[in-house]
């Protein structure tokens, strides 16, 4: 099983709401995950302005020698990403599933004001679980 490092979700504007460290590794701190969520908005919105082609959703996946960064971005332009292992299958699935998560625990939340960050404890539960759980039992539902 591939290793998921960490889960990001960035607001429409650009700000990041939650953040989620999975990896074992040394983790970053607060504006380091502030710069990477509003550096990665810009590029997603200069990428949508840059493209030949009319239509273009943004950059949905960024491969490096260490790390992927796959990204989906909601129809409302609230946008989910997540660093893992290169050459990690099926995070697009894992993406459509936590934002599956984030409409059910967040959004239905009476107490949550749009934008702002989440603290709501049974999104990140499940969140967590759905990292953890065994991949082929996520991604095959």
């Amino acid at each position: 099983m591939a290793a998921i490092y960490s889960l990001y979700i960035i607001n429409k504007s650009g700000g990041l709401i939650y953040y989620k460290d999975h990896g074992t590794a040394s983790r970053m701190d607060t504006n380091d995950t502030l710069r990477l969520a509003s550096l990665w908005h810009s590029m997603h919105a200069i990428s949508q302005q840059l493209s030949p082609v009319s239509g273009c959703f943004g950059v949905e996946l960024l491969e490096a020698d260490t790390f992927d960064l796959h990204c989906f971005q909601s129809l409302t332009g609230t946008k989910f990403f997540v660093v893992c292992e290169p050459g990690t299958q099926n995070m697009e699935m894992l993406l459509k599933y936590v934002y599956e998560l984030y409409t059910d625990y967040v959004l239905k939340n009476p107490f949550y004001e749009m934008e702002m960050p989440i603290r709501c404890e049974l999104f990140d539960l499940n969140v967590t679980q759905g990292v953890q759980k065994d991949r082929v039992a996520l991604l095959g539902r």
